[in-house]
């Protein structure tokens, strides 16, 4: 039995590379007739964000898609919510935005999705657009047929009706856009919305001359946390490069972990509909799961990622989903992860509740400490989980492997597991209303970590 060679650009669900050496518009071109083959779509919406590669990698798809038999919609920089957004219209047969989200500025990607943004990962294509792409030798050759569609009205007009019911006060956001492709659709809703935005790095710029977009990195919260502070704003938003994951600071300008967000969201729709399926990840669990509960709903756990929680909302037909990476995922958005109507929704909830963001989680934080999650370059994964597990599984309360490895105590927990993306090791840990507690565990969990990692300093 011979197996298919792998392209290294072929991750988990989703394509990334360094360009040109594992993404070039060969490749594009090869994905393009692939995708065409496959999928036999019609007509297909392509994206992209600001980076110098995507326009020549969205060109050489287009042309692939064409010579494969169909049709292209270009609907320029974009985020790729608006992707999703223009798969899920009638007369399109899917959508694949070209991005690198908060990569380095020379790598670049590809998100693909069918017909109503149902989302192609592994097992469910992309492991057999990779084979058919690296067993192609097609050259592109030809200019592609590409018509231009500017869907982001249609789009705007969808996030007003989203909220339409909601009260959203005349508030003061601070809203950095990391120089990506957020600034676009922020100045397109300025009009709309009752909110003095202010502005940081909101000009789209290929070079990110301020740094790569990715607030999950401590040093990239500052300039956001400055700016909430300085302008007395209501809260702050950060996004990465393409703006399907949402950063929230409070009015303090403090940074709020994902995880207590996905708690507050799925507390705030639940009111609006009792009973509903939320989905989480596994990494942090505790404050979601009492917030779900408490609020008369049913959480059902996922492995991480996102075409792992799209696929189990659309099996639960859950009303929302959400990581602690700030991923959330909506039933009225086809099931899709979406960067802007968490921060909308958050707007309604300051509104309509008369309090600032801090006082709607201070007191999840303090029930529900948690650590954020810290990654770890190790030699040997595996083994590295398996010492940690020896150590720590014969007292444990419960023990699972829904996602890497997760065991349970009574007052604290953990989660260690595998990067989908990167060589990394990632851990998160969270107590019962023990801060203390949880510091001296992640610090205990880490040494150890250290010790098996087999890497050198």
């Amino acid at each position: 039995m011979t197996t298919s060679p792998r392209l290294s650009c072929f991750k988990a669900y989703d394509i990334r590379g360094r360009v040109p050496d594992e993404l070039n518009p060969t490749i594009a071109y090869r994905l393009g007739l692939a995708y065409a083959e496959r999928f036999a779509p019609q007509r297909v919406a392509l994206g992209c964000d600001i980076r110098h590669s995507s326009r020549s990698l969205l060109e050489a798809l287009a042309l692939g898609l064409n010579h494969g038999g169909s049709a292209v919609v270009d609907i320029g920089y974009c985020g790729t919510e608006e992707v999703y957004f223009a798969a899920q219209q009638a007369g399109y047969d899917g959508g694949i935005m070209i991005t690198a989200s908060h990569n380095p500025a020379d790598y670049n990607g590809m998100k693909l999705v069918r017909e109503n943004a149902i989302p192609i990962s592994g097992d469910t294509g992309l492991r057999d657009l990779e084979a058919a792409v690296a067993a192609s030798t097609a050259e592109p050759q030809g200019t592609p047929e590409i018509e231009r569609v500017d869907m982001r009205p249609d789009y705007v007009a969808f996030l007003r009706g989203y909220v339409a019911n909601r009260r959203i006060d005349p508030l003061r956001v601070v809203v950095n856009a990391g120089n990506g492709t957020a600034g676009l659709l922020i100045e397109a809703l300025k009009p709309h919305l009752p909110i003095e935005f202010i502005g940081i790095h909101t000009e789209p710029d290929p070079d990110f001359p301020n740094g790569i977009p990715n607030p999950l990195e401590p040093q990239n919260r500052q300039t956001t946390s400055d700016a909430v502070i300085a302008h007395g704003a209501d809260f702050g938003v950060a996004w990465d490069g393409d703006f399907d994951r949402c950063f929230l600071f409070d009015e303090q300008g403090r940074f709020i972990e994902g995880y207590y967000i996905v708690g507050l969201l799925a507390e705030a729709l639940l009111r609006e509909t009792p009973g509903a399926t939320i989905i989480h990840d596994p990494r942090l669990t505790w404050n979601t799961i009492a917030m779900v509960e408490r609020a008369g709903g049913r959480a059902v756990q996922s492995k991480t990622g996102h075409a792992f929680i799209k696929e189990r909302m659309r099996a639960e037909d859950a009303l929302y989903g959400g990581e602690m990476s700030a991923h959330h995922y909506f039933r009225a958005f086809a099931y899709c992860d979406n960067g802007t109507l968490p921060w909308m929704l958050i707007a309604a909830l300051i509104s309509e509740t008369g309090k600032p963001l801090s006082a709607l989680v201070d007191e999840r934080m303090a029930l529900f400490p948690a650590s954020g999650e810290i990654n770890r370059r190790v030699a040997d994964i595996g083994t590295t989980i398996a010492a940690i597990e020896q150590h720590y599984a014969p007292a444990a309360q419960k023990i699972e492997r829904v996602d890497g490895l997760s065991i349970e105590y009574p007052e604290w927990r953990f989660n260690l597991r595998a990067s989908n993306t990167e060589p990394l090791i990632r851990l998160n840990v969270e107590a019962r209303g023990d801060t203390e507690l949880m510091q001296r565990k992640t610090e205990e969990l880490l040494a150890m970590i250290d010790t098996t990692s087999g890497v050198t300093a």
